[in-house]
């Protein structure tokens, strides 16, 4: 069988299976493991398939078969990279959900939730409620926001080579976000967060190992350059290697591309990276840390929005959880108040934030009503069980109406 063949028969298997492993290609085709690795490789690099360990899976099953359906046996048009194709449903959601691309580079984490009465204090061990094993980490979290939030969303993270990375592959495989490159790390594990959830308010507390998170390389952000480049923005977080997130802010930032910071989990390594971003946004807790101003209010969260401006931020957005949050823009400062909302658990809420936020900036909003809508989908955020579990455009958009309704 020829190379071509070869490979498209690899394609078409996946596209019914969805997982293949290259022993089982290695003796269907009677070639080494090392030539099915090559063309594994060679599709991957294409967007056709996502490597994972010991095989690949199909990157965007239904796309996949859409194409195949188009063009018949023409091989050279079936090994076009799909994630940059519109599917047919993409003309009909068009005008309900929110244009724009976004590129998210950031960490996947597994995330082990227990549920507790309350915290415990030190040295006590609490009974659970309850506990579960599911995907997470900012990265991933903010990606399907956004993508909920109705962006096109391409996602940048780096998992290990251990059970875990089968659970990244399927979970963003059959997730909203629109296309994908995860990378494998040699030698560290995926990421994992250990979170208790309080069911007295709601409130978490979390511990993160960030594992392959940490590995990102200089070539790996090199060769998503192309996704960067049609992308209107970058989305990023603290929870990678920092050298890996400074060289893709200041690609960006090259390129012309708004960027926004989330600085979460707190270091004060990103602080050089701050001068090429275009929007920063705290919390509280991680505004305080830039700023050495505690905040306690609204007047002294504008003097720490003053003082992170000073640090290069042209745009600060510190979110204030009850309180809603604060913008300085051209030291002109803005007040968003929160949304009304029933708490049951906040860990994805400024996840959800930002995310909704990028989203509602790539579609051309102003950053005033980008705050604003991504207020309104926060506040659905933390009315659902678990840091990935987001709410989606048409849910974000009726609490909207109904306040602005309530207001009149």
């Amino acid at each position: 069988m020829f190379l071509e063949e070869r490979r498209k028969s690899i394609l078409q298997y996946l596209d019914e299976h969805e997982r293949g492993y290259v022993n089982y290609f290695a003796a269907h085709f009677n070639v080494t493991k090392e030539t099915i690795r090559s063309d594994l490789n060679t599709l991957a690099e294409m967007g056709l398939v996502q490597r994972c360990y010991g095989g690949a899976i199909i990157s965007r099953r239904s796309l996949l078969a859409e194409l195949i359906s188009e063009t018949g046996d023409s091989f050279e048009v079936l090994l076009q990279p799909i994630y940059h194709r519109k599917s047919p449903s993409d003309e009909r959601q068009k005008g309900k959900f929110m244009q724009g691309k976004v590129c998210v580079f950031g960490s996947f984490n597994v995330d082990i939730v227990a549920k507790v009465e309350r915290f415990p204090r030190g040295g006590e061990s609490l009974m659970a409620l309850g506990s579960s094993l599911g995907p997470g980490g900012k990265g991933a979290n903010q990606a399907t926001a956004a993508s909920k939030a109705g962006a096109q969303v391409h996602f940048v993270a780096k998992v290990g080579k251990d059970q875990f990375s089968n659970l990244a592959a399927d979970h963003l495989t059959r997730s909203a976000i629109h296309s994908y490159t995860l990378y494998q790390s040699e030698s560290e594990p995926t990421g994992n967060a250990i979170i208790y959830v309080s069911q007295e308010n709601g409130e978490n507390m979390i511990a993160i190992y960030s594992g392959a998170n940490k590995t990102i390389t200089h070539n790996e952000i090199q060769a998503i350059i192309p996704e960067l480049s049609s992308s209107d923005v970058l989305l990023v977080q603290l929870e990678n290697n920092f050298d890996a997130t400074h060289s893709i802010i200041k690609i960006a930032h090259e390129l012309g591309k708004r960027v926004i910071l989330n600085p979460a989990p707190y270091s004060a390594e990103i602080i050089p990276s701050i001068p090429f971003v275009d929007v920063i946004t705290p919390n509280e807790t991680e505004a305080s840390l830039l700023s050495g101003i505690d905040i306690n209010d609204l007047d002294t969260a504008k003097e720490a929005a003053l003082r992170i401006a000073e640090l290069g931020a042209r745009k600060v957005l510190i979110t204030m959880g009850s309180r809603g949050a604060l913008l300085l823009d051209n030291r002109q400062f803005s007040h968003i108040r929160a949304f009304p909302a029933v708490t049951v658990d906040t860990t994805g809420a400024g996840d959800a934030f930002n995310g909704a936020l990028a989203a509602s900036l790539a579609a051309g909003n102003s950053l005033v009503q980008a705050t604003t809508w991504a207020s309104a989908f926060a506040s659905l955020a933390v009315e659902l069980e678990g840091a990935s579990n987001m709410p989606d455009f048409e849910q974000a958009n009726a609490r909207l109406r109904t306040l602005r309704t309530q207001e009149k």
